[in-house]
């Protein structure tokens, strides 16, 4: 969206027209496309009011009912923070004493508006024009909010009266590829943890992806997943992180349920120990993983992992924990494909769920060469065992 676009948008007509709009549905878009035409609206505002329609439809997963009075770009609502995630990154600033925030890379305002929403004072900064201009939309019923256009590392913090810093930079090109180093995000990684030298509340929303050799010392890094989905790696610095330095994982439900797990357990074997498959499959949460807190679950359900290198933990009794998915053992057999195929061909299997870890095997692949046209569903395992690859036949606890 350019400004010619978004202040379309905002005249009076363009408002009512997108209010007006009924839920987005890709299979109906265009016809209503065309009859908002022959109503009289100029072609480009019903283009930029569909966009938006679209747009908020999809950003529901993420931000709920908040989204129906938003306006967003494609790559604004990418990087824009779950809700029930930005609330806990605005419990953090609360809970640490923060009277003003500012959110330096602010995009279309999804932090911004948490932080505003727990009694924040914000100052919400942005590179780029039109996403300020958003965010400043998206902002709007916030009075404890301020939009600038504008450099945020730029930004005079101690004139500002700011004693709370919070970033997220930005890791895709202007193209949309992937960026993996950090120099090169926008802004880059080290200018903005240089911040905590003058803020010590400093937070840091990342991509979960980043390895542990490349974490500060000083940081508490915590992985964040939202039903099973791991979504970002917080770094947390001075009074956001009065636990001290440390790795965390944060598990996350949408209906709002959370799980805390925190490494260095006086109880947890920082060994565990590895052995033969039992009764019972765990597969940790990928937030757990990240975290490099699956020692934590193989103290939890009193197990052991499969294998010393591979996330899977085994038990002979079922033990109810929210950090892992439980699955039932029903079999154990070598990995071969002929042999698997008459093996799930005996069964009558058909759909297939495969799961996977320490194996070169493409699950797809591995479908279409089973070729299966069975009428009973089924879950299997493909992992290593006391270094051997093993095929599990599995069910989910409960089914």
């Amino acid at each position: 969206m350019d400004a010619s676009g978004l202040a379309k948008l905002l005249s009076p007509e363009g408002w009512a027209l997108l209010s007006a709009l009924p839920p987005y549905d890709e299979h109906h878009a265009m016809a209503l496309s065309e009859r908002l035409r022959r109503d009289g609206f100029a072609a480009d505002l019903v283009a930029a009011a569909l966009t938006q329609s679209r747009l908020r439809a999809r950003a529901h997963a993420k931000l709920g009912e908040f989204a129906d009075g938003m306006l967003f770009t494609p790559a604004g609502l990418e990087q824009a923070t779950r809700l029930v995630v930005a609330a806990q990154h605005a419990r953090r600033y609360q809970a640490a004493g923060v009277q003003r925030v500012a959110d330096l890379t602010a995009g279309i305002g999804a932090d911004a508006m948490a932080f505003a929403g727990v009694g924040l004072r914000v100052l919400a900064v942005d590179a780029d024009e039109t996403t300020a201009a958003l965010a400043t939309v998206n902002l709007r019923h916030f009075p404890e909010a301020e939009v600038r256009h504008g450099d945020g590392l730029a930004t005079d913090l101690e004139a500002e009266g700011v004693d709370g810093v919070y970033a997220d930079p930005a890791r895709r090109t202007a193209g949309g590829s992937r960026v993996f180093d950090p120099s090169a995000y926008a802004p880059p990684l080290d200018a903005v943890l240089a911040l905590r030298g003058r803020v010590p509340a400093l937070g840091l929303k990342l991509g979960p992806g980043v390895p542990h050799s490349a974490l500060p010392d000083d940081a508490e890094a915590q992985w964040v997943s939202v039903d099973g989905d791991v979504v970002e790696l917080g770094l947390w610095f001075g009074p956001l992180a009065p636990e001290g330095p440390g790795r965390s994982a944060l598990l996350l439900g949408g209906s709002g349920g959370s799980v805390l797990l925190r490494g260095g357990a006086a109880t947890t074997d920082p060994h565990p120990p590895v052995g033969p498959v039992g009764a019972y499959l765990y597969e940790p949460d990928g937030a757990v993983i990240r975290a490099g807190l699956v020692a934590e679950v193989v103290a939890d359900v009193q197990g052991r992992l499969l294998d010393r290198t591979i996330a899977y933990v085994t038990s002979d009794a079922l033990h109810t924990t929210p950090s892992a998915t439980a699955y039932r053992v029903l079999d154990d057999l070598p990995f071969g494909l002929k042999r698997l195929r008459a093996y799930l061909r005996e069964r009558d299997v058909g759909a297939l769920t495969v799961k996977k870890r320490g194996t070169a095997v493409v699950p797809e692949q591995l479908r279409r060469q089973l070729d299966l046209r069975g009428s009973v569903p089924a879950t299997i395992v493909l992992t290593r065992v006391a270094g051997q690859q093993r095929v599990l036949l599995v069910e989910p606890v409960g089914a």
